[in-house]
């Protein structure tokens, strides 16, 4: 994909910041949930204007870091409006709009026209950040609306602090139970780590992933041990008004 090195042009966010200020709330056990109802009620303009903004906003203009931002916020605000054109429903995985008579989800769904191209959200995630960046904590960047996946974050994906945010966001999750849990002396991961499992190679596997952003009790629970036992993924939406 073509950039702009030192480009310096932003991608305007702040109605993104908005709906994530007024729509994404941390349940007790600190798993960001989404308002959906009252998304839908009171904020489906705001976010639809967003996602119109996106598309119209020329990629090629920006720096590699504005792109990834850009694409991370996009994948999460169209999964949200995913959500609320289908809600209610219990899991994303309800909402079988993808081609193909065995299809689940609306993963293969074209959905959006960027740049003249038809783009789904597998062609966001699979086509454009994994390749292109190729750095395992993409998985905790786009949020697949479920409970099992990593938090949308509170704010807006922004290249400014992207880094710091990137790391941040994979520290909550390695060190939260759904994406890593030692009980016993067996270690139980999240599902991502076996979907995705080559794609932690590049940091020499899943086990020194999570050990490189563990915290020191997890570094600990983690001494000694050289596989995984369990996979376990949660599809539930993370719903508010169920779960909150």
């Amino acid at each position: 994909m073509a950039h702009t090195p030192g480009s310096t042009k932003t991608v305007d966010n702040s109605a993104f910041d908005e709906i994530l200020k007024e729509y994404r709330h941390l349940s007790a056990d600190n798993i960001s949930l989404i308002d959906y109802a009252n998304l839908k009620r009171q904020g489906r303009d705001t976010l639809s204007r967003y996602i119109d903004h996106l598309a119209n906003s020329s990629v090629d203009d920006l720096s590699r870091d504005e792109q990834f931002t850009y694409w991370g916020n996009f994948y999460n605000a169209l999964t949200l409006k995913v959500i609320i054109d289908h809600y209610p429903v219990a899991s994303i995985r309800d909402i079988d709009i993808s081609p193909g008579f065995f299809s689940n989800g609306p993963w293969g769904a074209k959905l959006v026209t960027v740049m003249g191209e038809d783009l789904s959200l597998d062609d966001m995630e699979h086509r454009i950040l994994r390749p292109i960046w190729r750095d395992p904590r993409v998985h905790y960047v786009v949020n697949c609306a479920s409970m099992g996946c990593a938090n949308i974050q509170a704010h807006a994906w922004q290249a400014k602090s992207l880094y710091r945010d990137l790391n941040t966001a994979a520290g909550d999750y390695v060190n939260h139970p759904r994406g890593a849990s030692v009980i016993d002396g067996r270690l139980q991961v999240s599902t991502i780590y076996s979907w995705f499992e080559e794609h932690f190679d590049v940091e020499g596997g899943v086990i020194p992933h999570l050990r490189r952003y563990g915290s020191d009790g997890l570094i600990r629970r983690l001494a000694g041990i050289e596989r995984i036992a369990d996979y376990e993924y949660d599809w539930t939406l993370n719903d508010h008004k169920s779960a909150g």
